[in-house]
């Protein structure tokens, strides 16, 4: 089961939370929930050209012992995406912001990958009120730079769109991308999943232009000081051939107050979608102890 529930974003932008289990029942409005800082409620983020279903399986496993939420963020999944909308890190922190005030999670605790890791050490940071626990899945706290915004713009020029089925999606992006090492069916899993068909084939439910836009707001900056500000316990997952190196990782648990540190065997910048099982395996005993304190 998937439902969705609307939120109203910073600037009156559209958002499409969404459950994928079954909540607890306390009554006929889906945001009549029981919170509190048990880690009853959970907040799920997904990464830059992700989209909240790609945590369906994360949730559906939560929502036994909680709440469990994830949210299309601005410009991805079923969100709205405006031509002329921010898409700074206020905008997106703002926004799960919103969409804990408005769902009546908080204090909740923040699940979050790549990007959505950011946005949720960033509103820690801003809302210690409202965040009772945090898990960062592979991001970087350092800045990435220009460079590194270059050759996301040039990749995304190699996409061979339109695709002319979900197929050759999945080949295209586990196995011919320029930037896949060796096969990998679960990143070709993963894009198909951000696939909407249309007259000419299958194309990104995302815009290019905005994803760029959205990168460009953090990849020249580092994020240290934001990280050292977050006040509740907090778990640094990465992938062993993911993007956050165990150095970085451990330097990351070393300046959060309340650090600690996990990883993944096998898994890739995708740890949750490459291991499945060792990523609830890695994250539900930090999640026990947030209920138990």
């Amino acid at each position: 089961m998937a439902r969705r529930i609307d939120v109203t974003g910073t600037d009156g932008v559209r958002l499409a939370a969404w459950e994928f289990g079954d909540p607890p029942k306390t009554g006929s409005d889906p945001t009549e929930h029981p919170t509190g800082g048990d880690a009853s409620s959970v907040l799920l983020l997904h990464g830059l050209m992700g989209r909240a279903s790609h945590w369906a399986s994360t949730a559906r496993r939560l929502s036994g012992r909680c709440r469990a939420v994830a949210l299309d963020q601005r410009g991805h999944g079923r969100s709205d995406k405006p031509p002329q909308a921010s898409f700074t890190r206020d905008a997106y922190v703002d926004d799960a912001e919103a969409a804990l005030d408005q769902l009546g999670l908080g204090p909740a605790v923040l699940i979050g990958h790549a990007m959505g890791a950011l946005t949720a050490w960033q509103l820690a940071a801003k809302r210690p009120d409202l965040v009772h626990g945090l898990v960062i899945c592979d991001m970087r706290a350092s800045a990435l730079g220009a460079a590194s915004q270059r050759e996301w713009a040039q990749w995304f020029k190699a996409w061979p769109v339109p695709f002319a089925t979900l197929a050759d999606v999945r080949k295209w992006f586990g196995e011919d991308d320029p930037w896949v090492e060796r096969p990998n069916p679960a990143r070709g899993e993963f894009y198909a999943e951000v696939m909407a068909e249309s007259p000419d084939g299958w194309r990104p439910v995302f815009d290019f232009g905005q994803m760029l836009r959205s990168r460009e707001t953090w990849v020249y900056d580092a994020h240290w000081e934001e990280l050292a500000q977050v006040r509740c316990p907090a778990l640094v997952v990465r992938g062993l051939d993911g993007e956050l190196g165990r150095a970085e990782a451990q330097e990351m648990v070393r300046v959060l107050p309340r650090g600690q540190y996990a990883e993944v065997v096998d898994a890739g910048h995708l740890v949750h979608y490459d291991q499945p099982d060792a990523w609830r395996t890695a994250i539900e005993p930090f999640l026990d102890a947030l209920q138990d304190a």
